[in-house]
């Protein structure tokens, strides 16, 4: 069990471009604590259960189940590359429209 959530935190940080070390920020662990759980060596994920299903926004039987076929893998691997970068560009969108309302206070204010 241990080597198939290993994997599967493995495949998950990287579908979303994070380091180990991100990861180990997200859980308040130390990297080499979050290394040894995708190696398989420590049950320590199960205390952090919750919270790696919702930094990688999954189900918790997702990061128990080995999946047989590996096209659903790399399908779910390019669906979670894909959802990080379109909640970038949301991000980015957002930023842009806090500015935007900033700006037209500030003409706002200036007319007044």
């Amino acid at each position: 069990m241990n080597v198939t959530v290993g994997n599967k935190l493995k495949q998950l940080r990287k579908a979303k471009n994070m380091s180990q070390e991100e990861m180990a920020d997200f859980l308040n662990i130390s990297q080499s604590a979050y290394a040894r759980m995708e190696r398989g060596e420590s049950t320590s994920w199960a205390s952090h259960f919750t919270r790696i299903c919702e930094v990688f926004e999954i189900a918790p039987q997702d990061l128990v189940t080995k999946e047989s076929d590996s096209l659903k893998d790399k399908e779910a691997s390019i669906q979670n590359g894909m959802l990080s970068i379109y909640r970038q560009i949301v991000r980015e969108y957002e930023l842009q429209i806090e500015d935007l309302k900033t700006i037209i206070r500030n003409l706002n204010n200036d007319k007044n």
